[in-house]
């Protein structure tokens, strides 16, 4: 699935704007509605996954998505293109959270863990493949890039309609919509993903401002090698490195390492000098960011009331949600900034204290958060206890 998402998002913008002349603004419109409708909803569909159940929700999400990905082969104006990204757009929004709390429910707790860390490092595999997947698709034609995308989706639908149990919700008073306010006044909870917010401040920046540094110090074709070692690196390193933390440090200090790590790279990276400096800053960084997920849904889990875990799901995709928005424009901004200012160093330092802050931060919201063992106890003796 991530292989078809990167197979044809990519070639959205060459196809419409290097290929046909549309305004690079029309098409970064399309784009951004996509995420923003995904996300909006992805906060509701987990809500909607303890109410009936994860496995109708993502085969809903994969065949729409189906359709928004097809429909956009044969988009010819701006209108037709900004009606099947946003179609593809609730398709992902349909089976994102659900996606979370299908994995949490099929699998044990003490392997929550290395399970989200092997859905991230597909996640990995798909944007380095995908990429390339469409660009040697797009000698056929966008619309054959687009038809091929849409039925990677189609056989996901076919292969968990197979293989993925119903998952029957338990009935709890308070789940479906109503558990996103039950999210949302859970203190520990929305103190975890408020704070959160910085961190994917920080993550979106290899979008931003790194790729903005990797150009400067070596031209268009940097972007390659920076994001293939990103990827790369996750794909062989995230699991084993997972193994070894767990086994030695808290998931709730691993976290708060993790963050640090990614703050500290970014600081690092305003004294690189030459691409190779910037690469080994970004394989620090690299290192931070493939933990950071494993750990934030396996505590996302944790802290979810038995019943509720869509919801918990759904309610912290607002903090990917939020700090992407801001990230984007943060980080240009602050590039934009240190150059006006002859301060080179301004966004990179800046960028470290927020990995600081948001370290400190969730060091302080976590500090009530019971042990694994101690969570699974409490959901047995029941959420009233909570």
């Amino acid at each position: 699935m991530w292989g078809g998402f990167f197979a044809v998002i990519p070639l959205v913008t060459v196809h419409f704007v290097d290929g046909l002349g549309w305004a690079a603004g029309s098409v970064g419109l399309v784009l951004g509605v996509r995420q923003l409708v995904q996300q909006g909803l992805t906060v509701f569909g987990g809500a909607w996954a303890d109410r009936i159940g994860p496995k109708p929700l993502i085969l809903a999400g994969c065949l729409i998505r189906t359709l928004g990905f097809c429909w956009m082969g044969f988009a010819d104006t701006l209108p037709v293109l900004l009606a099947a990204s946003v179609l593809a757009g609730i398709g992902g929004g349909l089976f994102d959270a659900p996606k979370n709390a299908a994995i949490t429910a099929v699998t044990r707790p003490d392997h929550r863990a290395r399970m989200f860390s092997l859905t991230s490092i597909s996640g990995n595999l798909g944007m380095v493949t995908g990429p390339l997947i469409g660009a040697a698709l797009i000698g056929l034609g966008f619309r054959t890039a687009a038809l091929a995308a849409g039925s990677v989706y189609l056989l996901a639908c076919a292969l968990l309609a197979l293989t993925l149990p119903h998952m029957r919700p338990e009935q709890v008073a308070g789940s479906g919509l109503a558990g996103l306010k039950t999210a949302a006044l859970d203190r520990r909870f929305r103190r975890f993903t408020l704070v959160l917010v910085g961190y994917f401040l920080l993550s979106t920046q290899l979008n931003v401002a790194v790729t903005l540094k990797a150009v400067s110090l070596a031209g268009p074709g940097a972007t390659g090698p920076l994001y293939g070692l990103s990827a790369g690196l996750a794909v062989v390193l995230q699991y084993p490195l997972l193994r070894f933390v767990e086994q030695r440090v808290r998931t709730r200090a691993a976290l708060v390492a993790a963050v640090l790590t990614v703050g500290l790279s970014l600081g690092l990276m305003g004294f690189a000098v030459t691409f190779g400096q910037l690469l080994a800053c970004v394989a620090l960084y690299s290192l931070g960011t493939m933990l950071v997920y494993p750990t934030q849904q396996t505590l996302t889990a944790r802290l979810a009331p038995a019943g509720l875990t869509g919801s918990y799901f759904g309610f912290s995709a607002i903090s990917l949600g939020l700090g992407g928005a801001v990230g984007n424009v943060v980080g240009g901004v602050l590039i934009d900034a240190g150059a006006r200012m002859g301060a080179p160093l301004l966004p990179w330092l800046s960028l470290m204290l927020v990995g600081l802050f948001t370290a400190l931060g969730l060091r302080w919201a976590l500090k009530e958060v019971p042990t694994r063992e101690e969570a699974e106890g409490l959901k047995e003796r029941g959420p009233t206890l909570r």
